[in-house]
């Protein structure tokens, strides 16, 4: 099993400050936010990772490479605690570049080799997950259990005209469709898509048949190709019935925008006890 993060975006919801320093870097505290995914993938038994990025986020590579000098002072100076902050995590993490910004389906066939023949879990930085069992290892064990693709979702009971919402086929496990923002008393379930997923090795086969047909079209209409998202592929999976869903246990944190992200920021300090009591004293100011 192989993890794909994709982080190849523009990041503008958070401009002026993605001008400079790449989204997936924005601290939870002081851990960068893509470091909660790549966590969750170690600790989910995966190890071979990839990071679809572009040229203007190098920051990336530097943060996840080695910081002799600092080792070199912390271990001069028995600084343990901080020596293990800096340790690069136990996995090998590669980066590819998507040259042009295409599209997630675009992004992920730029690691269509890379692959190979395995499975794997896609991940994209603005869904981050808390719970005692990582949202991979969720995945895994439904993937196991099933042989299909799996698509993480949660459970929202109450409005969810603002998702993707799955329609679950008869059998209950099976994923038919996604429908996209339904008008209230139109959604097919209140199964809601968040951005996990465990694709079967055929996934990427699906990808290049797509992209070759969109290339086609927009060759017969005289066009440059426009953005290719991976709904194709998905849409061939779901046809053939090769796509389940797991209901996943653990809270979801959407950053994908700033009162996303700073509701999250304040969820997981308040994980922390000395953070909490920050936030407890800032409340009660508040209250007076």
């Amino acid at each position: 099993m192989k993890g794909i993060i994709v982080a190849a975006g523009y990041g503008t919801r958070f401009l002026p400050v993605t001008k400079t320093i790449p989204k997936e870097m924005l601290p939870l505290v002081t851990i960068p936010s893509i470091q909660f995914i790549i966590d969750e993938f170690v600790n989910s038994g995966i190890t071979d990772i990839v990071i679809i990025s572009s040229r203007r986020k190098k920051m990336m590579e530097d943060y996840f490479d080695r910081e002799v000098e600092l080792e070199s002072v912390f271990l001069r100076e028995g600084k343990t605690r901080q020596l293990e902050a800096i340790e690069p995590p136990k996995a090998n993490i590669a980066f590819v570049r998507q040259q042009k910004m295409m599209g997630t389906g675009h992004a992920l066939l730029q690691v269509k080799e890379w692959i190979g023949k395995d499975a794997c879990v896609v991940a994209y930085p603005d869904d981050l997950h808390m719970g005692n069992v990582p949202l991979a290892a969720q995945l895994i064990k439904t993937w196991e259990l099933t042989g299909c693709s799996v698509m993480a979702s949660m459970h929202e009971s109450g409005d969810v005209s603002r998702y993707g919402v799955l329609s679950i086929a008869a059998d209950g496990k099976h994923v038919n469709g996604i429908v996209e923002k339904p008008a209230p008393g139109k959604e097919p379930s209140h199964e809601v898509s968040i951005g996990r997923y465990l694709y079967a090795p055929e996934f990427f086969e699906h990808l290049a048949e797509g992209w070759a047909l969109h290339v086609a079209e927009a060759e017969k209409e005289g066009k440059t190709p426009g953005e290719y998202f991976h709904v194709y592929a998905l849409n061939k999976l779901m046809a053939a019935g090769k796509v389940v869903y797991c209901r996943t246990e653990g809270d979801r944190l959407d950053t994908g925008e700033p009162a996303g992200y700073l509701d999250a920021v304040l969820r997981y300090a308040d994980t922390q006890p000395e953070l909490r009591a920050v936030i407890d004293r800032f409340v009660k100011d508040r209250s007076k």
